[in-house]
């Protein structure tokens, strides 16, 4: 019987992900485990692995389309059942993307529009899945197509939207008379080679540029990504419903560098490196404890204080991978050592900004921390994380003229600068935990015990 592969929830917010890459083409054997696809979520790009082996029957969505979190993508072949038998108990009628459609009209396979996608990746029932649902119509009751709808596959109509062109004016030379990539391409004077070489692990799997990548040049248009549109509407969501407020400290930052400086030297031998992001993340876990209701989420009559401190730390990611933010969590972070804590946040950076995090590692932060101190930023505020009471605004530690024991000298100066929910906390509360944190980071010989 054949598998149905369909568009997994990779997020507690996602509703529909977009296909960055195939990984696999038809005829291909997969194995259990094995990663199919890299998928755009609202919050990061991430893998999509099966856990069925088989043969890949056909690949249903195109790169570059936004599918609906339950819709089919793919269909396999079991192991030992043949692509034919696998297709028709499923109607035949699965459509194959367009960088397969030349193989299957070779093979005298129909080429519809695709349709679809669900949050697990299932075995279809007993008489097969239904055919997939015609393509919608433009409205524009273009040539192309039946009964005057016109067909278009969801990367050309992409494109064609970024480039403000009129589709009624594309003749369609795809099955059916479906208008495709290369049809919107000519029509807008550029061809395929012409595009960005893209990387893929085979012949089937190419991947388009970052889709929330920032315009090469000054005007023009550019798609925003599922991750980016998500960003968006929590942060206006968050400002308009979460009373903010800021208050700033200081950090006399020369004993934790002169302290970071001497330890990395004793640790140079067993390759570990600490960062100052790795003493503000011990800092605040231990602060937090002085200050329980800055691990509080605001619940309407009452506030919900949490038994675990989870601190986020916000991690760019490159704009290769479509830029935005996601925010990695650091679980028990007041039970973990500066070490731990570092070997942590480096193995989920890293796995952010590479194959992304999963959504348990995302989840569940109860405070959250946004350096931007290796950009060389002096003074910043940030946006509190839902449903975070509180995030820290981190500056690079700067050197300046300061007074220190009543006399001018050089030092190095760090800002913090905490924005908080003002239904959970006040601004003395605010105050109290930035005089803590500023004590811990002044002696950070304490964050060591």
């Amino acid at each position: 019987m054949a598998i149905e592969i369909k568009m997994p929830r990779l997020s507690d917010t996602m509703e529909a992900g977009t296909l960055v890459k195939w990984n696999v083409r038809e005829g291909d054997k997969v194995e259990a485990g094995q990663v199919l696809a890299d998928i755009e979520t609202d919050k990061a790009t991430m893998e999509m692995p099966t856990y069925d082996a088989g043969q890949v029957a056909r690949i249903i969505c195109p790169v570059g389309s936004s599918v609906a979190v339950g819709e089919t993508l793919m269909i396999l072949a079991e192991d030992g059942e043949s692509i034919e038998a696998a297709l028709k108990s499923v109607g035949g009628q699965a459509a194959p993307s367009e960088s397969t459609a030349g193989a299957a009209k070779a093979k005298g396979q129909s080429a519809r529009s695709p349709s679809g996608s669900t949050a697990t990746m299932a075995k279809s029932a007993p008489g097969g899945a239904s055919a997939a649902p015609p393509p919608s119509s433009n409205g524009a009751g273009g040539e192309n197509g039946s009964a005057g709808r016109m067909l278009v596959s969801p990367l050309a109509r992409r494109i064609a939207e970024e480039n403000d062109l009129d589709l009624r004016t594309v003749k369609g030379s795809g099955p059916q008379g479906r208008i495709i990539k290369r049809d919107v391409l000519a029509a807008l004077g550029q061809d395929e080679t012409s595009q960005a070489a893209r990387p893929s692990a085979s012949a089937a799997a190419v991947a388009p540029p970052p889709l929330s990548a920032p315009s090469a040049a000054l005007g023009g248009k550019v798609a925003l990504s599922n991750m980016r549109q998500t960003i968006a509407r929590r942060l206006v969501e968050s400002k308009t419903t979460i009373p903010h407020y800021q208050v700033s400290v200081s950090v006399n930052a020369d004993p934790l560098l002169d302290l970071r400086a001497t330890l990395n030297e004793q640790l140079a031998s067993q390759n570990v490196k600490l960062s100052v992001n790795d003493f503000l993340v011990r800092a605040c876990a231990l602060a937090i404890h002085q200050h329980p209701h800055f691990n509080a989420a605001w619940k309407g009559d009452s506030l919900l204080i949490g038994e675990h401190v989870n601190i986020g730390v916000a991690v760019a990611l490159p704009e290769e991978r479509g830029g935005g933010l996601v925010v990695a969590t650091l679980r028990d972070a007041d039970r973990k050592g500066l070490r731990q804590i570092s070997a942590e946040t480096k193995a989920l950076a890293d796995k952010a900004r590479s194959k992304g995090l999963s959504l348990e590692e995302m989840a569940d932060s109860t405070f959250t921390i946004s350096n931007l101190g290796m950009f060389d930023v002096d003074f910043f505020t940030a946006i509190i994380n839902p449903p975070n009471a509180a995030i820290l605004a981190v500056g690079a530690a700067m050197k300046k003229p300061v007074v220190r024991n009543d006399e001018l000298t050089i030092g190095h100066e760090m800002s913090c600068t905490l924005s908080c929910d003002h239904r959970i906390i006040d601004g003395a509360s605010g105050a109290r935990f930035l005089q803590t944190l500023k004590s811990m980071l002044e002696n950070p010989a304490t964050l060591l015990v």
